[in-house]
This record gives C-alpha cells, structure tokens and sequence, in this order.
C-alpha cells in the first residue's frame, strides 16, 4: 500500500501544481511589467520552489552530443550495444578513428539513474572508448523477465566484459564496487581471457567494518527482515512492472535527504533567495543539480536484500566467505581475491566522503594479496565528499588524470596518447599509505589479530614507502 499512498498523494498536489506552474510562467513572462519588480519576482519564486518539491522528477539524459579530442569538437552517438531486461550496455560512439582504451563504468544501482555520472563520462570521453551500465527502472521490467539479484548483477558484469571483449578497463563508482570485485575475482579463477586489464573502484563499500557511516550502522542493527517489511513494497497494477517487488525510488530518495537534510534545506533556501534577487545563473545551477538528484528508480528488492545482507550484515567479501550462484547453470562459486593476479587495482577516496567513509574502499588491496605491489595503486582527495569523487572540478583536474593515467599504464591496445596529453597528467606515483589516511591504521590493526594476513600488509606498505 505504500507505493499505492504515495501516487494517491503526488495525484492529490496535481491541481495545484499545475496552478503553481501557470503563476511562475506568468510572472516571469518578460511581457509582464510585475516580472520586473520585487513582487513578481517573489510570487514567482514561491510559485517555483512549491512546484519543484511537489514534482515527480522523470528519467534524465544524457545529453552529450559531442566532446573535445585534440582541441577539435568530435561528434558522439549514443548507441545500445547490448540490452538486457534490467540493464542497456550504452556505448558513447565517438566519430573518430583515434583508438583509445575501452572503459565500462559500471554505475550504481542505488536509486539514481546512470546519468547520475555524465560529469565522469563527460570527463573520460576525450580520451577513452567509453561505455557505461544503464540501469532500467525496476518498476518498468515486468514480473515475466524473472528475478534480480547481486549474482544476476555480477552475471551482468561479466556478460557485458565478455561482449566487449579484452582488453577493457572497469570503473566502479560506489556500490558496484562489490560485483565488480567478484566478477574479476570470479573471472580470473576461470582463466576467462574477457577478465578485465584494470579495475578503479571509487568509494565502494568493500568492508564496511573498517569505519562506520549512517548507512552501515543502519544495516547492521536491522535485521533483514526489517528492511523486507519496512521499505519493501509491490509495484502497483498500473506499472508495466506490476506486482514486482522493490525498494522504491521515493523511499531511497528520503534516505538521501535526511542524511543530510540540512545541507539540502539551506540549498532551497538560497535557490529561492537566488529567484527573488534574479540570480539566474545560481538558480539554473541548482536546478540543473536537483533536476538529476531528485531522479530516482525502483530497484528489484532481491537485488536489494541480498545486498543489505551480504555486503553489510555478512561482510561476506572481506571474510572470503562471498560465493555467486551462476544465474546460467545454478552452479556455485566461491569468491577468492587471491584468484586477482593481472587485474591492475586503483582505489580512489575522498576526504569527507560520509557514504564510503574512508578505508573502506583501500581494503580491496588488503584482499588482493597476489596482486603484485606495482599493479596496485590508490588516489586520496582531500576536501571531496561522496559525490565529489566522480564530478565536480576536482573529479576533472585531479581524479580523472590520475585514473587515465593508471589505464595507459596497463593499456597497450589503443594508440598512444598526445604529447601535450600526456603534460597535463599529474604524477601517479605508488600510492602514500600513511596514518593520515583515516583507516588505514583501523585496518593494520585488525589485521594484526590475523598473523597469517599481517605480512603481506607490512610487505605492501614497505614497497611503498
């Protein structure tokens, strides 16, 4: 009944939103004197701000029709090359006969839209083949295209490595970070020749244990029976996806807020300021982040739950106890990371990052104990939080750089890159693993109570010091 209330509500605001709509129109008309003064302006304002946080954002896009390659403007197509029933493998086609390396995003399910990482596309285009993960609206797939899940997920991965074919380069923003460890885990214990060159895993949740956040102390003092009967619903009948069960887009999007309601409070606050003051570059700046933040998907509930417990509650991955049950033969796996031996490894954190605090995701070098010194490396922003870590000025100046940097460097496919290129990419030297990482001392110590894991710790530190 939840979704049921919620579309009752959002049906009820309807008539007035759409008398909200026509006052903003008219008094921002610019043949309309009182557009001009302080009233109009206020009215009009008021008008906005109410119509925008009643609105059912829809599915962005991507909206990149074009990029920079050698200081000339290069056309880029969209184009599906692979559709599954829960996930398009989108290809931004450049129209260039320059090769660079491939390098799929995977993005993550987590309630927004893949669009979520146009700044990290839009970033990596003038120098990569790039391609990214499109998830579908749960509540768009009907209950006949069958079930969702982390194994269905991590299947997805390898499917899609396996239509690019080698070599390609994995970047995993957030909560893929899991899958796709499992998958290059999984596909390098079978000696699948698909297996990824490179994995960048950028504030992923690969052991929770090591810092605590919102999000993680929530899934460890809730049972999973809790999140089933608390934020579990049914689609309603008049979806294409009816009667599926998910975790709803509009209760994930109150998560969102309320951790950090203040913050998103103060940012309507000055939007409305920027309205009534007629700072219209402010305005279309929050409106063009909200317009993305505010879209949000239905997400299968299996796929939810079984995350919840695994990655969270079990601690399956950094335990090695993580198994996949093929989706194809029913069979079952275990997941090793001592399988990880070609599969170069970059991590990337963010100082302020309050989802994948930090640590968290520098523990996949602790797990990769065959993985040679010089195929692993990790890039700490200062001064970014979850979302910086993948857009914003320092994902494009400082971040980007490094993670193309690391690609060339396990990358002999394509052709090379630009002199003038290659001066703008900032030293990638191995990474600093020092105490000022906060962490990284939580996960010396634990693995200190582990003998059998302590010196390969100290023999990676001391390679890179």
């Amino acid at each position: 009944m939840l979704y049921h209330f919620y579309d009752l509500q959002h049906a009820m605001l309807t008539p007035a939103r759409l008398g909200a709509e026509v006052t903003r129109m008219l008094y921002q008309h610019p043949w309309n004197p009182l557009s001009y003064t302080q009233m109009g302006r206020t009215l009009a304002a008021n008008a906005e701000l109410f119509e925008r946080v009643t609105r059912r954002f829809g599915e962005p896009v991507f909206g990149l029709p074009e990029t920079k390659i050698d200081g000339r403007k290069v056309a880029v197509v969209e184009e599906i090359l692979h559709k599954k029933p829960f996930c398009s493998l989108l290809h931004f086609k450049r129209l260039t006969r320059r090769k660079d390396p491939k390098v799929l995003i995977v993005a993550p399910m987590s309630g927004h839209f893949a669009t979520l990482l146009r700044g990290t596309v839009e970033a990596l285009l003038p120098h990569h083949d790039v391609y990214i993960t499109d998830w579908i609206d749960a509540r768009q797939v009907p209950l006949g295209a069958g079930r969702f899940n982390l194994d269905d997920y991590i299947a997805y991965v390898m499917e899609f490595l396996e239509k690019l074919g080698p070599p390609v380069h994995l970047i995993a923003v957030c909560q893929p970070a899991v899958p796709v460890f499992a998958a290059a885990a999984l596909m390098e214990a079978a000696g699948d020749p698909n297996a990824p060159a490179s994995m960048t895993l950028m504030g992923g949740p690969i052991d929770p244990r090591v810092s605590k956040t919102q999000v993680t102390e929530l899934a460890e003092q809730r049972p999973l029976s809790w999140f089933e009967n608390t934020v579990v619903t049914e689609v309603p009948h008049y979806y294409p996806g009816a009667y599926r069960k998910v975790y709803p887009g509009f209760v994930q999007l109150g998560g969102f807020m309320s951790m950090n309601l203040d913050r998103h409070v103060g940012s309507h606050m000055k939007f409305y300021q920027h309205l009534v003051t007629g700072d219209g570059e402010s305005a279309d700046a929050h409106r063009k982040f909200y317009d993305e933040y505010l879209s949000v998907m239905d997400i299968s509930a299996d796929f939810y739950l079984q995350t919840v417990e695994t990655v969270f509650q079990k601690h399956a991955l950094p335990k090695g106890e993580m198994s996949w049950k093929s989706p194809r033969s029913g069979k079952i796996y275990p997941v090793d990371p001592l399988k990880i031996r070609k599969t170069a490894l970059l991590t990337v954190e963010g100082e302020k990052d309050d989802i994948s605090a930090h640590g968290q995701t520098t523990a996949a070098h602790v797990l990769c104990r065959n993985l040679p010194a010089g195929r692993q490396y990790h890039h700490f922003q200062e001064s970014v939080g979850h979302y910086g870590i993948f857009n914003g000025s320092r994902w494009r100046t400082q971040i980007m750089p490094r993670i193309r940097h690391f690609i060339r460097q396990f990358d002999k496919s394509g052709d090379p890159l630009p002199e003038k290129d290659l001066l703008a990419i900032p030293d990638l030297s191995p990474p600093q693993w020092n105490e000022r990482i906060h962490g990284i001392t939580a996960v010396r110590e634990r693995l200190r109570k582990q003998a059998a894991l302590e010196g390969r710790m100290e023999d990676i530190l001391r390679s890179y010091e």
